[in-house]
């Protein structure tokens, strides 16, 4: 009977991640329209698009391979598998012992690896640019998210999830200007890696500065379907990662009882709401960056996780 709640609780946390990541994107549109004086479209819009597209037949081009036709359900099955560990209304759930930064990084590492491939493949010239702009960002982007891992790891003892969510919502903590320097730099990151404003604008497809959708122009149906849940389930990882690492205040314990999770699946949905409300805000004031400046952008990421981690070395309350 244990082993089948234990099932049970995952088997939630994975269905939550799943509906959710289509309402947290159609969230954020409706707060950039509203703030932008408009009606914008509906909250379930997104879950429209993505019925639409799986109902569309696939259409290739003659010379796509095989890992043209791969990629979407493998970056798909590798996201959503790192979104469902991440943390969301409990720790110590029964797949917790792989719910571990590092395996969270080579996930999304993976995903973009194979993506990049299947922007190149086709050999359309957009999706030759797009790719090569991916894997510069991917350059900058994965050494500060292991800056952050090392800093994270330093003050927690662990890169395990479940045990920093748990350790950082103690007491022992207190205020830090090393977490506070991760943060911004994971924040910065997330916005890299999902092609959000300033790096990317996900409203247009404007061929001489987008990145993520110049790789994906060939895709149709159900293979591009996958691909933008995917995007998606994305976004709401590093949302999740976010209030997992540094809000986790209020998360319930395993085995703490069903009061416990909805009491903590309640206030993960408030703050997921409150992150989505920012994003919409920063981006509605935030205009694009040329793409040039990206890696300074990143640069500054990085330069604020390697000063977390030095701080963490210089001075234990730090």
């Amino acid at each position: 009977m244990a082993v089948i709640t234990d099932i049970a609780v995952q088997g939630v946390q994975m269905l939550l991640v799943f509906l959710l990541a289509p309402l947290l994107t159609g969230f954020i549109r409706k707060i950039k329209a509203r703030l932008q004086r408009r009606r914008g479209p509906s909250l379930l819009q997104p879950y429209r698009d993505l019925i639409r597209l799986l109902r569309k037949d696939v259409v290739l081009a003659d010379n796509a391979s095989w890992l043209f036709r791969a990629v979407p359900y493998v970056t798909f099955a590798a996201i959503w598998v790192a979104a469902a560990l991440v943390p969301t209304f409990a720790t110590g759930l029964l797949f917790n012992w792989t719910a571990d930064l590092i395996v969270i990084v080579a996930l999304l590492g993976s995903a973009r690896f194979f993506l990049a491939l299947a922007g190149m493949d086709v050999g359309t010239s957009f999706g030759g640019i797009g790719s090569s702009r991916e894997v510069m960002i991917a350059a900058l982007a994965e050494p500060a998210m292991l800056m952050i891992v090392f800093c994270v790891a330093l003050v927690a003892g662990s890169t395990h999830l479940s045990t920093v969510a748990n350790y950082i919502a103690s007491t022992a903590v207190g205020l830090r200007v090393s977490l506070g320097l991760a943060m911004i730099a994971l924040v910065m990151v997330a916005l890299a890696e999902n092609a959000r404003i300033p790096i990317d604008n996900p409203s247009t497809h404007l061929e001489l500065t987008m990145v993520h959708e110049a790789m994906i122009l060939e895709y149709s149906g159900r293979h591009l379907a996958l691909i933008e849940f995917g995007a998606q389930l994305k976004l709401l990882l590093y949302v999740s990662l976010i209030v997992c690492l540094f809000y986790p205040w209020g998360i319930g314990v395993f085995g703490a009882g069903p009061a416990a999770y909805a009491a903590g699946a309640a206030l993960y949905l408030f703050k997921i709401a409150v992150a989505g409300f920012l994003l919409a805000l920063f981006e509605t004031a935030t205009a694009k960056m040329r793409v040039f400046r990206v890696p300074q952008f990143l640069g500054a990421a990085l330069m604020l996780g390697l000063l977390g981690t030095l701080l963490l070395f210089v001075s234990k309350g730090l």
